[in-house]
C-alpha cells in the first residue's frame, strides 16, 4: 500500500512539474513568436532588417546564410520531435515504458525542443525586410493593429485548448486517471471522438497562421519560421469526411444541450398561461 502511494505521488508530483515546465515554455513562446516581434515596430525599434543592402548581396552573405542554417536546424529538430514521438510505433514502446507518463514526457520534449529553439533562434539582421510598415500614420496604427489581432487570435487558442481537455493535452489527466485506476482517458471517450483526435493533432492552425504571418515587419528569419510551421501545421492532420460528420453532429448536439433549458421555460410559460385562460 505504501509503495503505491509512494508511487502516485512520484507520477504526480512528475506530471505537476512537467505542466509548469510546459506553461512557462508555451508563454515564453508566446513572447518569442508575437509580442517580442511586434514591440519593435510599436517602439521604434525597428532593428530587424537593412533594406539598403540588395537581395543580391545579403544572400551572399556568410552571416545570413550560417543564420538560415543554424535556424533551419532548430525547425528541423522541433518538428522531428514533434512527429517521431507521435508516429504510432514509437508511441506505443513509449507507452509500453512510460505508461501513464507517455503524455508527460510527450509534452516535456515538446516544450524543450521549444525552448532550444527560442534560445538559439538567429536573427537575421544584414538582409532587407519581405515587407515594412514604416510610414506615417501605419507606422503606428498598423502595430497596434497586429498586436489587437495576436492578442485576439491567443485568447481563442487557449479557449480551445480548454475545450480539447487542457489537463489531457498535458498529461495530467492520465496520471491522474492512472492513480484512481481508471485506465487511459482516451478509451472512455466514443470510437468517433478517439478517430477524430487522432486525425486533428493541431486545432488551432488558423489562429496560428494569423499570428506567424501577420507581421509589421517580415524579416528573412521570420519568413523561414512562418513557412516551415505553416507547411507542417497543413499536412500534420488528415481530417476526412466522416470526422466532419462526426464535429457536426457533435456541435448539433451541444446545440440541443443549450437550448433544452430555453425550450423547458418556454413550454412551462405556455402551460402557466393556459391555466390562468381556464382559469
Amino acid at each position: 500500500m505504501a509503495s503505491v502511494t509512494v508511487r502516485g505521488s512520484a507520477l504526480c508530483t512528475a506530471s505537476l512539474l512537467n505542466f509548469a515546465f510546459v506553461f512557462i515554455s508555451g508563454a515564453d513562446f508566446v513572447r518569442f513568436i508575437s509580442f517580442r516581434a511586434i514591440y519593435h515596430n510599436i517602439t521604434g525599434e525597428t532593428t530587424l532588417c537593412q533594406d539598403s543592402v540588395p537581395w543580391s548581396e545579403a544572400l551572399q552573405d556568410s552571416s545570413v546564410l550560417w543564420s538560415l542554417v543554424v535556424d533551419l536546424g532548430l525547425l528541423a529538430l522541433f518538428t522531428t520531435q514533434h512527429s517521431l514521438l507521435a508516429w504510432s510505433p514509437v508511441k506505443q514502446a513509449l507507452q509500453s515504458v512510460l505508461g501513464a507518463l507517455n503524455r508527460t514526457a510527450y509534452c516535456f520534449t515538446t516544450a524543450l525542443t521549444l525552448q532550444i529553439l527560442m534560445r538559439y533562434w538567429q536573427p537575421v539582421t544584414s538582409a532587407p525586410c519581405l515587407w515594412s510598415v514604416r510610414h506615417a500614420p501605419w507606422n503606428i496604427w498598423f502595430p497596434l493593429l497586429c498586436f489587437t489581432l495576436h492578442f485576439l487570435c491567443w485568447t481563442i487558442i487557449c479557449s480551445i485548448l480548454m475545450i480539447f481537455d487542457c489537463p489531457e493535452l498535458l498529461g495530467v489527466k492520465q496520471v491522474y486517471y492512472e492513480c484512481l485506476g481508471l485506465g487511459d482517458p482516451l478509451s472512455q471517450k466514443s470510437p468517433g471522438a478517439q478517430r477524430f483526435l487522432s486525425h486533428l493533432r493541431h486545432p488551432v492552425c488558423l489562429e496560428l497562421g494569423v499570428v506567424l504571418w501577420l507581421l509589421p515587419c517580415l524579416s528573412l528569419d521570420r519568413l523561414l519560421l512562418a513557412g516551415t510551421l505553416s507547411t507542417y501545421l497543413a499536412f500534420a492532420h488528415s481530417l476526412d469526411t466522416q470526422d466532419l460528420a462526426y464535429m457536426c453532429a457533435h456541435f448539433n448536439s451541444k446545440m440541443q444541450i443549450l437550448t433544452e433549458p430555453q425550450r423547458g421555460s418556454a413550454d412551462t410559460s405556455e402551460r402557466d398561461n393556459g391555466n390562468h385562460t381556464e382559469k
